[in-house]
């Protein structure tokens, strides 16, 4: 465990240090598990989401997008049932005052499945076995604790002004159903995705970006006849593990856990968690819900509109397809990303840390490094990178020895750097080095845009 944990935090220090991620509002002594994306974090970001945009629904005839609000109706998370059931259980050190999460205290605490129990449950285990705080003080009794952010409309806060950060970004496909449905003309089975953000309040945000008050969803509501669910639930399962292997995840790392009994969501009927084996444990990565027709029901029930599905084949029959959810949080993923691709390696008698990212999610595709910072060599080195960033992500870079250079580019993933030399004015070609071989050609610099080509497309 304490390697699992030098891990971690060498890669929370390289975060910080590269630019990938920063402590939320650090000046001001920042705020609980509030992290900002640097540079770096914020374009390995944007390439995972391209990415799975691209794989979820550009290359698929039965998926279209949307790009729904965060604040809605809060009658939406009334029909929904959040209003009523979003709730954690709450216990506080009473010395401290630190609030912790009941169920993931007993479970830490004694090993137990603690995913469902009511606040009487675990009060009475809480009393029986003596349990205590982290600190080692007595706690209070379990309560509820809502996990959605209240904020109200307009000048006044009163209660008819109460609206909701959205804890999921799902309810903004379903209301929409009908709409995507009349504009789009899909049949069934047909999914709608969305990426976007989402909040909650969460007792014990920790381990990183792993549990954070706001987050990103990459979600999938996939629109089915109901006896069609079970092999196109399975479809999707491997659908799912297809991408982590694509995106460069340790499949060594990732299983399936099958949810069941008190643990499963109260519109669920069939759910696995993808989960993946992070330093602090195994941990949920991803979800695949079978999530009937729950939600479009309930939709239909308090707006009292029609969300129904007619058969196209048949007019007279209407009905309300069901639904299989495959839900991927975007920090998570990133996270599990990192610490796939991040390995140290011996190169003679000194080391070297390298993010071995897939090429097509490393943040820059390319380094151009001129050997020197003199005229000669820099201003050539710029014809490369104009034509360069032509087609890909390129850094430029003068700064420092060129070990030093190419140390830096390997610890963010670069997969290749050019080298300028003084020979390069002679012979007009240029070092190219690979990120996770070191190994280095000559090419010339006319033929650079096609060597690319064949490495990076």
């Amino acid at each position: 465990m304490a390697d699992k944990n030098d891990t971690m935090e060498k890669l929370v220090s390289l975060s910080k240090r590269r630019g990938f991620v920063f402590p939320g509002s650090e000046i001001y002594g920042g705020l609980a598990n509030s992290w900002d994306l640097g540079p770096l974090g914020a374009q390995l970001s944007k390439n995972l989401k391209d990415d799975w945009w691209k794989t979820f629904v550009e290359t698929r005839q039965d998926m279209v997008g949307i790009d729904g609000s965060i604040i809605m109706n809060p009658k939406v998370w009334e029909a929904s049932g959040h209003v009523a059931t979003f709730h954690d259980p709450l216990v506080e050190d009473v010395k401290t005052h630190k609030r912790y999460r009941a169920d993931h205290l007993l479970e830490e605490a004694l090993g137990i499945e603690a995913g469902g129990m009511s606040l009487e449950e675990l009060g009475k285990i809480i009393k029986e076995k003596g349990v205590k705080s982290p600190d080692g003080n007595e706690l209070t009794a379990p309560k509820n604790f809502s996990g959605m952010f209240q904020t109200t409309i307009g000048p006044i806060q009163e209660e008819g002004n109460v609206v909701y950060l959205r804890p999921e970004t799902a309810q903004a496909i379903f209301v929409n159903f009908k709409n995507v449905l009349e504009t789009s003309r899909k049949r069934l089975p047909f999914g709608i995705a969305q990426i976007g953000k989402a909040f909650r309040n969460e007792i014990t945000p920790g381990n990183f970006i792993f549990r954070v008050l706001e987050f990103e969803q990459m979600e999938v509501e996939y629109f089915v006849e109901e006896d069609e669910w079970k092999p196109i639930f399975e479809e999707w399962a491997i659908f799912m593990e297809a991408w982590a292997k694509k995106i460069g995840l340790d499949l060594e790392k990732v299983s399936r856990l099958e949810v069941t009994g008190k643990e499963l969501a109260h519109y669920s009927k069939r759910t696995i968690d993808f989960e993946f084996d992070f330093p602090f444990g195994r941990k949920e990565l991803w979800g695949l819900a079978y999530r009937t027709n729950h939600d479009l029901s309930a939709h239909m029930e308090h707006s009292k509109q029609s969300l129904e599905y007619v058969d196209p084949n048949d007019q007279s029959r209407k009905i309300v397809p069901h639904v299989i959810e495959p839900s991927l949080g975007v920090g998570r993923t990133m996270l599990a990303l990192m610490l796939s691709a991040y390995t140290e390696e011996e190169v003679g008698d000194d080391s070297r840390v390298v993010m071995k990212f897939p090429y097509h999610l490393a943040p820059y595709k390319i380094a151009v490094l001129p050997l020197s910072k003199k005229d000669e060599l820099v201003e050539p080195s710029q014809k490369i990178v104009d034509e360069l960033t032509n087609h890909w992500n390129v850094e430029f870079d003068v700064t420092q020895s060129i070990g030093k250079r190419y140390r830096r580019q390997d610890e963010i993933g670069t997969p290749f750097c050019v080298t300028v030399d003084f020979d390069t004015l002679e012979d007009g070609a240029v070092t190219v080095r690979d990120r996770d071989t070191m190994e280095q050609e000559r090419i010339k610099i006319e033929e650079l845009v096609k060597y690319f080509e064949s490495k990076l497309n």
